[in-house]
């Protein structure tokens, strides 16, 4: 009787055990899924980002690195996602309107970007 007992025990550690390593795997794999759907938004809004750099680039004209720092000081100034205010700017090249803040401080970044440094 001990023997059975013990197979018992045994078999149930065993699926406990089992459905610890199931719940772990469950886990990881909604952890990653999660990190995957990131990443995803993370590439969209990239390429959307060095689109509107490229138009600052042009508008200013300037090097990549000042179009990003004003896409960034502008988004600061609006209080405002960078992807979104990089989205704003892409659309105008579908023929919608800039929205108002974003356009007077883009307009704003510009000038200063011209501006000589006063030290």
């Amino acid at each position: 009787m001990s023997q059975e007992t013990t197979s018992r025990e045994e078999q149930r550690m065993v699926r406990a055990v089992a459905t610890a390593r199931d719940a772990a795997l469950a886990a990881e794999v909604v952890e990653l899924r999660s990190r995957n759907a990131q990443l995803g938004r993370a590439l969209e809004s990239r390429a959307v980002i060095d689109q509107a750099r490229g138009m600052v680039m042009a508008l200013g004209p300037c090097s990549g690195e000042h179009a990003w720092d004003l896409l960034v000081d502008v988004s600061q100034h609006c209080n405002v996602k960078l992807r979104y205010v990089a989205a704003a700017l892409v659309a105008t090249t579908k023929d919608e309107a800039l929205p108002e803040q974003i356009r007077q401080e883009l307009r704003r970044a510009l000038q200063r970007l011209h501006t000589p440094d006063r030290r």
